[in-house]
């Protein structure tokens, strides 16, 4: 079994947050900026995997986060 270097996740503007979404495991999470964003997200899935067997979710020892964003067109 090939197991997973990255956690991807899913970056899109909401109403009023950022709204980070992980592909692989069930994190979401939000923020006011895009900094806060990233912030909450490395946050959130540092505890999600916390103590986890990361073998038995199909991650590598310390994988990394890989996120993509959803832009609107500059002059929409």
């Amino acid at each position: 079994m090939s197991l997973q270097h990255t956690v991807k996740a899913f970056i899109r503007k909401g109403d009023t947050h950022y709204i980070a979404e992980c592909m692989d495991i069930a994190v979401v999470t939000q923020g006011k900026t895009l900094n806060e964003t990233l912030a909450n997200l490395q946050e959130a899935v540092a505890l999600h995997l916390e103590g986890e067997d990361l073998a038995e979710l199909g991650l590598a020892p310390d994988p990394t986060i890989l996120v993509t964003m959803e832009l609107e067109p500059a002059h929409a």
